[in-house]
């Protein structure tokens, strides 16, 4: 009888821990999934500027066609990725095109004097700086969620459930170069 007791206390403790440990895989998930879409959502929104800051740079800069083409293709890209890796990729090709294009326009005086370009250039700065500061905050939950569903015991129940480790959300090197701009 007190044999039957220490199991069925054994067999209790093992399915609470088991469903506690289930649950905080389950919360770290979805954090990391909330930060995905957070910096998501800023990637939405820089798409959304690039067509307004390139009609606005076009009528300035008409020799720059190439750098125009850039960014248009790259905000194609963005927009046709459908998961949270293929926007990771596309991410360095925005960003790059991007900064180009800024770097491009100081060399334009007139456009660097107008309103509409430099309201644009604000809200894309901000943008950047949100997703920089968005990728940090996913990242350091993809190294909670992935530390968890490695270590022992808790890889267990992460193995069992089917838990699988997230990409961090790196810079490739070529958005790391500094960016080249060649004025005709």
């Amino acid at each position: 009888m007190v044999l039957v007791i220490i199991i069925t206390v054994i067999i209790v403790l093992l399915v609470i821990w088991f469903i506690g440990t289930y649950n905080s895989l389950i919360s770290l998930k979805n954090k990391v999934m909330d930060q995905w879409s957070q910096i998501d959502v800023q990637l939405k929104r820089r798409s959304d500027l690039i067509p307004n800051l390139v009609k606005t740079v076009k009528g300035y800069v008409k020799h720059e066609k190439e750098t125009l083409k850039e960014i248009v293709d790259a905000r194609g890209l963005f927009v046709n990725a459908e998961t949270p890796e293929d926007k990771m990729k596309v991410n360095d090709i925005v960003s790059k095109s991007a900064a180009k294009l800024i770097a491009v326009a100081e060399a334009y005086p007139d456009l660097n004097s107008n309103e509409n370009f430099i309201s644009l250039q604000k809200d894309l700065t901000e943008t950047e700086d949100k997703i920089s500061m968005m990728r940090q905050f996913y990242n350091d939950v993809v190294m909670k969620y992935n530390n968890k569903i490695e270590s022992i015991p808790s890889n267990f129940v992460a193995y069992v459930c089917g838990f699988k480790k997230q990409a961090f959300f790196e810079i490739n090197g070529d958005e790391r170069d500094i960016v080249d701009v060649l004025l005709d």
